[in-house]
């Protein structure tokens, strides 16, 4: 069966330079933490990443640049996205079986941002765009970002939320103090990461977006980044929300979700509850969650899933809603 892994990461020297000559190794810890085995990896658009997706079992990457991508840089991100995404181009049209791409965006440009989107979606065939939550001190709900979201909505693309490290202050006060080791982990992939990606979803859907663009599609890796197991609770805040619907109902309409490598059949079941089994997608979050021994494969066979369920998880919901990207 085809398996297709929509959140799979990747990384450029000039990005990898810029975040350096800014310092964010020191501020932000996710960067440094890209580094030794994982740090070969995201460079490696050829031989090295195909045999590890071999072994794994998977058949394409959706290729993403890995969080913090280019939210802290500022006007020079314009030139940087787009030398980023024409080298993705170049990668996808070397192995067209094998990879596909999400845009790179000069986040803290916002109309640059929606332009660099369209090219890439009319003119290099990508899929969609993935954004690392904040912009500077700007949540993605700020009517500043306004532009990027509209134009994935006018484009007919998915928009990828990936998690980022929350700001300084919230690591501080609510990270910190364990050591510095486990402080990282907690802020990061221990925590963290997941609170930051769920809350902009979260912000999103208070903020009215999805009232005012309906036809935006946003999805979520692991399992849906802490949402959808407090759907419950959080419908109480409807009391307070001036929205259209149930924030129940946004979840079902405007929300995919992705396993990003977390191979738990429970919480599968999950998700499918919450959002329904045509919004589950597949995904392994390539190079932090590699295992070796023909883990996709081994999850797809045991996932809890057969005939047409199945075989949208691994490749026909990812078709289906990326099936007007890239035609132009």
């Amino acid at each position: 069966m085809h398996l297709i892994g929509i959140e799979e990461h990747f990384l450029t020297p000039e990005i990898d330079r810029a975040w350096r000559s800014l310092g964010l190794e020191q501020t932000d810890p996710s960067v440094a933490l890209h580094a030794g085995t994982w740090h070969g990896r995201l460079m490696n658009l050829a031989d090295e990443r195909l045999a590890l997706m071999d072994e794994t079992g998977l058949d394409v990457q959706v290729l993403s640049l890995t969080t913090p991508a280019l939210h802290d840089l500022g006007v020079e991100s314009v030139d940087i996205a787009r030398r980023t995404n024409d080298t993705l181009a170049a990668a996808v049209a070397r192995y067209p079986q094998r990879f596909q791409a999400l845009a790179t965006l000069p986040v803290s440009q916002p109309e640059a941002a929606a332009l660099e989107l369209e090219r890439c979606i009319d003119e290099l065939g990508f899929k969609g765009t993935m954004l690392c939550g904040r912009v500077g001190s700007r949540h993605l709900d700020d009517p500043a970002l306004m532009p990027i979201l509209a134009q994935a909505e006018s484009l007919g693309v998915p928009v990828l939320l990936h998690p980022r490290v929350p700001p300084p202050a919230v690591r501080q006060a609510y990270y910190g103090g364990i050591s510095p080791a486990l402080d990282t982990a907690l802020a990061t992939y221990g925590l963290g990461w997941h609170y930051d990606a769920g809350l902009q979803f979260l912000r999103l859907v208070l903020a009215g977006t999805f009232d005012r663009l309906p036809r935006l599609q946003v999805i979520l890796g692991h399992w849906g980044e802490m949402v959808l197991f407090y759907i419950e609770r959080l419908a109480a805040m409807e009391r307070v929300a001036s929205l259209s619907r149930p924030i129940a109902d946004y979840c079902r309409a405007n929300l995919y979700v992705t396993a990003s490598g977390m191979f738990l059949p429970h919480y599968l079941a999950r998700a499918a509850a919450v959002v329904g089994h045509e919004r589950l997608l597949f995904s392994t979050d390539f190079p932090y969650q590699y295992r070796a021994g023909g883990d996709a494969r081994a999850f797809l066979e045991r996932c809890g899933l057969a005939g047409r369920a199945k075989a949208a998880f691994a490749h026909g919901n990812w078709q289906r809603l990326t099936r007007g990207a890239g035609v132009s």
